[in-house]
């Protein structure tokens, strides 16, 4: 009973752990808008970043991979006199990355999963972590495109993990995470297709100011066609 319920509890926290969604809570507490108003309405480092702020950006990239790495990191420590070994790590981190994707805190709706995903992998794997994140570095460098940099770095860790380290529990974990990652990156996939995808550092051009309702009939749009509150006055004394 014991050999499955500490793995199951361990998956658990690490789920609540990956639903804090750091895109979220570190623009509130440094007075940005919701990073779910604007850009690609992501809650991650990228689109954070389109705020201008390179700080909130910086801070929710280091969040979202710690939420990632640190509870991997320890199962890994201190979880062996439970029974915890690699399988359970394994499952940790993908439990981690499915908080960020679809987090408890904040009605399921989460982000990509690109920081912490690296996360995970830099703690199951340092070396393939590395590489991975290499990877990354090297796409995002020639193609300005982040979403492209996590999408081929994504197909190329568990082929990493198979040919340098062989086959193990965390093959199927990292399979299953790239997967998701990809298919999450799907808007994205079609957006490089068709030439419009906003590359590293462009700022959005559709974010809302703070204290704006989205759904406020008379927005900036409205006010370039001509049209005010006038016109009703003046069909009034008529």
């Amino acid at each position: 009973m014991q050999d499955n319920l500490y793995p199951l509890l361990a998956a658990l926290a690490a789920y609540f752990v990956g639903s804090l969604s750091f895109a979220v809570i570190i623009s509130k507490a440094m007075g940005l808008s919701d990073p779910r108003s604007y850009g690609s309405g992501n809650p991650g480092a990228t689109n954070v970043l389109r705020s201008g702020n390179k700080a909130a950006a910086i801070l929710t990239l280091l969040f979202d991979a710690l939420k990632g790495y640190l509870p991997v990191l320890a199962v890994l420590l201190w979880g062996e006199p439970l029974g915890l070994g690699e399988g359970t790590a394994a499952l940790v981190g993908l439990a981690a990355f499915l908080g960020h994707l679809w987090p408890v805190f904040f009605r399921f709706q989460g982000g990509k999963g690109v920081a912490t995903a690296a996360g995970v992998i830099l703690a199951i794997n340092p070396l393939l972590g590395a590489a991975t994140l290499l990877t990354w570095v090297i796409i995002a460098y020639f193609s300005r495109y982040s979403s492209l940099a996590a999408i081929v770095a994504a197909v190329f860790a568990p082929f990493y993990q198979m040919l340098i380290w062989g086959a193990s529990p965390t093959v199927m974990a990292l399979l299953v995470l790239s997967l998701l990652l990809i298919w999450r990156h799907e808007a994205n996939i079609k957006k490089l297709l068709n030439g419009t995808e906003s590359k590293l550092g462009q700022k959005a051009t559709a974010a809302a100011p703070q204290g704006t309702s989205k759904k406020h009939p008379h927005g900036q749009g409205y006010e370039a066609r001509g049209h005010s509150h006038h016109h009703a006055k003046k069909g009034k004394k008529k």
